[in-house]
């Protein structure tokens, strides 16, 4: 016979009103109480009955999560955490590509606001207007981008890139670049105006903007030559992806790494730990921001109306040094 949440209960020797609030609302309960009704439930393959729960909380069950790129593999790995979260907490997940198109992310939004609960915007390249218009459609959390009217989860970029800039001045560089990713947007922004205040707070550090390229491993090939010529000794790229293709390039061109350049990004996709040099990556817990994600947006649904101000949540990061960073060299580079 099909499982109920009687059985359920009596499992996890919790009350049914309980594991109703776990399954249902789980930033309500404390984490070692839903811990054990999700396991109870899972060993008992208990599945709530949606129907019957949507008529009385007027809830889907469903949320919509819309990325700029599943190609990019920091983007792939954080929807899989995501849609691990929405698991654990009998929610199911649709999914969009919006392929960098900044239009069509409130199209989506548009056409399937009645058909979710809401929605999670990842790295949105939308205007103010078009996200303030979305957030009125349905519940949205923003994730690597963050604006006051709407909740949102983003990693603390300011700290990454301090841990990033400080670790290369220890090895003595002075000529330290920054490899921007697209102009609109806001992580960009965000790490391109951490990385000009922290250089300028370092002892003999002269930062040098080297401009904005396309996120992906041909914008760090076409960012190559520009480092190569800029007379830096180090760099902090934007993502992984495109210091892949910087590192790419250099090898190409005999430069080094990180004999005559050292280089620094962020995201630590697994790629990273995988090219020769393993790539040195400011890594953002991609558990964490799922997680967190998903309960900023639960008390979006349920408060919408009552906040002076949604959840903002600065997820923390951690530099992973590897062997693309090493001391400063003491010739310039001299691409073949």
């Amino acid at each position: 016979m099909r499982a109920t949440a009687n059985d359920v209960a009596l499992l996890a020797r919790v009350s049914v009103s309980t594991v109703s609030r776990a399954l249902s609302s789980p930033h309500k309960v404390s984490p070692p109480t839903l811990q054990k009704v999700q396991q109870a439930a899972d060993q008992l393959g208990y599945l709530p009955n949606r129907a019957a729960r949507g008529l009385v909380t007027g809830r889907t069950g469903n949320l919509a999560l819309i990325i700029p790129d599943l190609n990019n593999p920091y983007f792939a790995g954080l929807t899989k955490e995501i849609q691990e979260q929405a698991r654990l907490r009998g929610l199911q997940m649709f999914l969009a590509d919006i392929d960098e198109d900044p239009s069509a992310e409130l199209q989506v939004v548009e056409a399937v606001a009645t058909q979710v609960d809401g929605v999670l915007l990842c790295s949105p390249r939308a205007g103010t207007d078009d996200l303030l218009a979305a957030a009125g459609r349905t519940p949205v959390v923003m994730l690597n981008r963050a604006m006051s009217p709407v909740a949102s989860v983003v990693p603390d970029h300011r700290d990454g890139m301090i841990q990033g800039l400080r670790h290369l001045w220890a090895l003595g560089h002075t000529e330290i670049g920054y490899v921007g990713g697209p102009r609109n947007s806001w992580s960009n922004t965000a790490r391109q105006g951490a990385f000009l205040e922290v250089v300028a707070d370092l002892d003999g550090v002269r930062g040098r903007d080297l401009g904005s390229f396309q996120p992906y491993f041909s914008g760090g090939v076409a960012a190559a030559d520009i480092v190569f010529a800029s007379e830096v000794t180090a760099v902090v790229v934007y993502n992984d992806l495109m210091a892949l293709g910087l590192l790419d390039r250099a090898q190409r061109r005999g430069v080094h790494v990180p004999e005559e350049l050292s280089v620094v990004s962020f995201d630590d996709i697994p790629f990273a730990r995988s090219v020769t040099p393993h790539l040195s990556s400011i890594a953002t817990s991609r558990e964490e921001m799922a997680r967190r994600a998903l309960d900023a947006l639960a008390v979006t649904q349920e408060n919408a109306a009552l906040m002076e101000e949604p959840p903002h949540h600065v997820v923390p990061v951690d530099l992973v040094v590897r062997d693309s960073t090493g001391p400063r060299p003491t010739i310039p580079i001299r691409p073949a």
